[in-house]
């Protein structure tokens, strides 16, 4: 159980921001971070730059090094400009995380498991939820089984795929078909995602992906509205108004989600308002169904007949300075302050009422 760390009046909470990271969303998670520490309120909190080095060895920054162009430039003069923190020694200097860090070994358990072990309250949802949030297939699992649509997928394990894949390939071509999307089915950003037109085009995807992951997944390709939709809260939580998301190419890419200017979002997307709605309560059914927590943004398709299909949910999602969730907060009268405050309290709240971890 987290203590209560109520502050004096004239006491600021002290925030670490974690950013950085080993995954393959550092870049993405240094931009969080940077954000974060930028649009918080200096008012209530007293926000610490954390950075996660590629030996996830953490280090408190100043702001020279915050403001560095990668997670690459700042590792180069870590010992001589950073101070190093110990892990034991983090409660020492912070009342609670903030974390900025996105996919493996920081959005996927792996740290809310230690930050449990150093009874750090931290944002976002908890062990076992991050943990299959992370995990596409498994979540994809849990939603279907609470009656949400999620896309038709073959999960493929590399060992395998490595003896059986004739057999493997018979079944994709008999129960997905053609074209369909290859994904490591733990990553995110876009990584080693591939549509493929034929059965040719299996064994470069599936090795690609492979790469990332020991198990990937061979999906149906969806054609219809892409949309995303952030939903804040613990106990009741609620919907924001849904984005739209308009890809360069066919498949979303990581500049189109994160590249200010490169991919097009309309906040609320080009559709009827019942269907807007169906979009959000489909948002926090799946919230709900993998007992997500604080904030997250779940990633649908709408699709020509009107269901509702959900790809991902985002356990941590990205706060770069165009990520949707501003938006969306902004569509109903939350500033970027605002929104990241609500973040913190959230985590606050359910690490102080909670019974174990979280």
């Amino acid at each position: 159980m987290a203590e209560n760390i109520e502050k004096p009046a004239n006491q600021k909470c002290r925030v670490g921001i974690i950013m950085g990271g080993l995954s393959s969303e550092k870049e993405v998670s240094l931009e969080s971070g940077r954000n974060i520490f930028s649009r918080i309120d200096r008012s209530k909190y007293e926000p610490i730059p954390i950075f996660m080095d590629s030996r996830a060895l953490l280090w408190e920054i100043p702001v020279k090094l915050l403001l560095r162009n990668s997670t690459r430039d700042i590792e180069e003069d870590l010992e001589s400009e950073a101070r190093a923190v110990p892990y034991e020694s983090l409660k020492e200097k912070v009342d609670v995380v903030c974390l900025g860090l996105h996919g493996k070994y920081g959005e996927d358990g792996c740290m809310q498991g230690l930050l449990e072990l150093l009874r750090i309250p931290y944002t976002g949802s908890g062990v076992l939820a991050s943990a299959i949030g992370m995990d596409k297939h498994a979540s994809r699992r849990i939603l279907a089984a609470g009656g949400i649509d999620v896309p038709h997928t073959i999960p493929v394990q590399k060992k395998r795929w490595d003896s059986e894949r004739n057999e493997i390939t018979e079944e994709i071509v008999r129960n997905i078909g053609f074209p369909c999307v290859v994904k490591p089915s733990r990553e995110g950003c876009s990584t080693a995602v591939k549509k493929i037109v034929s059965a040719e085009g299996l064994p470069v995807a599936l090795e690609n992906a492979f790469l990332w992951d020991s198990t990937a997944l061979v999906e149906e390709f969806l054609s219809g509205t892409e949309v995303t939709c952030g939903v804040l809260g613990t106990g009741n939580p609620e919907a924001l108004i849904p984005s739209e998301t308009i890809a360069t190419e066919e498949i979303l890419s990581l500049e189109d989600k994160f590249l200010y200017g490169q991919g097009e979002n309309k906040t609320p997307p080009r559709l009827p308002e019942k269907q807007i709605e169906k979009i959000r309560r489909t948002a926090i059914a799946a919230f709900e169904a993998l007992k997500l927590t604080g904030y997250a943004r779940i990633d649908m398709f709408v699709m020509p007949d009107g269901r509702v299909i959900v790809l991902e949910c985002n356990t941590l999602p990205g706060m770069t300075p165009s990520t949707v969730l501003f938006h969306q907060a902004a569509a109903v009268g939350i500033t970027p302050a605002g929104l990241i405050d609500r973040i913190i309290e959230y985590a606050l709240e359910v690490h102080r009422d909670k019974k174990g971890p979280l």
